[in-house]
């Protein structure tokens, strides 16, 4: 599966100067946060294929006009083809504004999805704004990680983490992939990325190995009837 990841700055070559050639073969979008509904808008119409994001902290203006067409995916795990992704935006609280936590709030977000995610038996992507802490991270307050990812990743070890926040023109400290100790390989979608799934690395849809999940995306989909 080829899916086009973006975050924080539209790319030139996907919104001034669109070429079609370009996105040869993308079967979903990712947003990970911080870009405008116009600009998801643009890419989910041009490229015609799902498009799935989730809130950065600068956000709030999906409040007034989220993105139309596109699927907001935060504090959900979405299934998509047999892909589970995991949608946690925002960033660490720094003043309080809308889209911004705490560690101990996304913690607690983190919490009331597990009965979700056991039921699906675990998932494939972790879609989030912020990265993990000690992940590609900064000192600063606005830009550290989050501990609870690196717990959740350690718990569930999916196959890959994506996030923005940490812009390239940052310094030094930006790295576009990293792994981590839980096998999970995290990749700083800044700008945009291009990620390919091969089918051996996520369950089949209707193949998790969760019997009442399974069962589930059986009778809806019609998998296995007679």
């Amino acid at each position: 599966m080829k899916i086009l990841v973006v975050a924080d700055e539209p790319e030139k070559a996907l919104w001034d100067y669109f070429d079609r050639e370009r996105v040869n073969g993308v079967e979903l979008i990712i947003s990970c946060g911080d870009l405008s509904a116009a600009y998801l808008e643009f890419l989910e119409t041009m490229i015609n294929r799902p498009l799935l994001y989730v809130r950065g902290n600068h956000d709030t203006q999906y409040d007034y006009r989220a993105p139309q067409g596109c699927i907001d995916i935060d504090d959900r795990v979405y299934d998509y083809r047999g892909l589970r992704i995991l949608g946690l935006g925002g960033s660490m609280c720094y003043n309080f504004s809308k889209d911004q936590y705490t560690e101990e709030e996304m913690a607690k977000r983190i919490r009331k999805l597990q009965k979700r995610i056991t039921l699906m038996n675990g998932f494939d992507v972790l879609v989030a704004h912020a990265p993990a802490a000690g992940y590609g991270d900064l000192p600063d307050r606005p830009h550290q990680g989050f501990a609870c990812f690196n717990d959740l990743m350690n718990r569930w070890h999916p196959k890959y983490m994506l996030h923005g926040h940490v812009h390239k023109c940052y310094g030094s400290e930006f790295r576009r992939e990293r792994e981590h100790p839980s096998g999970t390989k995290i990749i700083n979608s800044y700008g945009s990325y291009m990620l390919e799934i091969r089918d051996d690395e996520h369950p089949a849809k209707g193949r998790t190995g969760s019997a009442l999940y399974d069962l589930y995306i059986s009778l809806t989909a019609g998998i296995g009837s007679a």
